[in-house]
């Protein structure tokens, strides 16, 4: 992702022909299915590379969210809407902080493939984690409820929340694992030595699973709306969004994820490595665990570093996709061919931490 994100994913642009909504048979989903809609309704695509479309419609009353698979075939699992409308649709009445949900349409003869519809919530996203312009103590109380957030997220029942299907038992990382080496070896264009030892270690090096939780697969300081400051609500996380990679699992993935921007070089996004203090507000890798342990009643966490270890090797699974789509021609952004050359640093990378960890 390049430095000026924020110009990139924020707001929304005219619908090109290929993303068109048949605005007559939504309006009529829409009267039917949503309480309290009244058109007429005239919509918009969000910017922004989300692999399932995202779109803004508004009525005189009101703005809600549109997200739909993409046209077209696509692999079975993939883009799986309905997944995700499920854990808000759970999580919502909990309380916590997710969109409402307002209805899913699984027939694709409506709009060209299942979609659903959630309230569109107004506020501020950080796209740049070092936060300029913001003084400590703001930066602090905006880190301070990013891991509060989460640690309420993992504490959450999830079978009270209808959601003790939504994900398989067993060890999480085992699983894990598992699919980002098959994912990777399907994508594979050379023979990467950091990965071939890596596939090798992760498995044999499995950390002991203690808990299960909901856990998004995604967080990090994007991902989610605050309150605007103006709204005398202080640092407030209003809503978490992406939840397409959710899962029940072990919540350290969503924690030690979330805790990969302490260790990422400034780059204009999520990461904040150096810049934590009390200069500049951010909590230290330190302070953020013992946050997070006390709202969720640990005694610790285990050795971070294998942690981060599986999670830059996740992420070079995931970078190694899309070089594979561009090889093949079949990638859509301009930004993936930078993205495709950081495949190597981050394999590299990855055995880096799995040495730390002990390899």
């Amino acid at each position: 992702m390049s430095s000026d994100a924020a110009s990139t994913m924020v707001g929304t642009i005219p619908v090109g022909e290929r993303d068109r909504l048949d605005l007559d048979r939504l309006t009529a989903w829409m009267t039917e299915s949503v309480e309290g809609f009244a058109g007429p309704l005239r919509y918009a695509k969000f910017a922004g590379g989300q692999s399932n479309p995202t779109y803004r419609l508004d009525t005189p009353a009101r703005a809600y969210v549109l997200r739909r698979k993409p046209f077209g075939p696509i692999l079975p699992s993939a883009h799986a809407v309905e997944r995700e409308y499920a854990v808000i649709a759970g999580l919502h009445p909990t309380g916590f902080p997710v969109p409402r949900p307002y209805g899913l349409c699984e027939d694709p003869d409506v709009i060209g493939a299942p979609f659903y519809v959630m309230e569109m919530v107004e506020g501020r996203t950080i796209w740049d984690g070092a936060m300029p312009g913001a003084t400590p103590a703001e930066r602090r109380a905006h880190y301070d409820a990013m891991i509060d957030a989460l640690a309420a997220l993992h504490n959450t029942d999830y079978a009270a929340a209808g959601l003790a299907s939504y994900g398989k038992p067993g060890n999480y990382f085992e699983r894990q694992v598992g699919r980002w080496t098959k994912q990777y070896r399907a994508a594979e264009t050379e023979r990467m030595e950091s990965v071939e030892r890596l596939i090798d270690w992760l498995p044999r090096t499995l950390p002991d699973q203690t808990r299960t939780s909901i856990v998004h697969g995604d967080y990090r300081i994007d991902n989610m709306i605050f309150a605007h400051a103006t709204d005398g609500a202080g640092a407030k996380v209003i809503a978490v969004l992406d939840w397409e990679l959710s899962t029940l699992g072990d919540p350290l993935a969503d924690f030690s994820y979330m805790l990969m921007s302490w260790v990422t070089e400034p780059e204009g996004r999520s990461g904040v490595l150096g810049l934590t203090g009390p200069e500049t507000g951010i909590p230290t890798i330190e302070q953020v665990v013992a946050r997070y342990c006390a709202a969720t009643g640990r005694d610790g966490v285990p050795d971070l570093n294998w942690y981060f270890a599986y999670n830059l090797f996740r992420l070079t699974g995931i970078v190694q996709g899309i070089k594979k789509r561009i090889i093949d021609g079949t990638a859509s952004s301009a930004q993936a061919e930078a993205t495709v050359a950081k495949v190597h640093a981050l394999a590299d990378a990855a055995w880096g931490f799995a040495v730390k960890a002990g390899a």
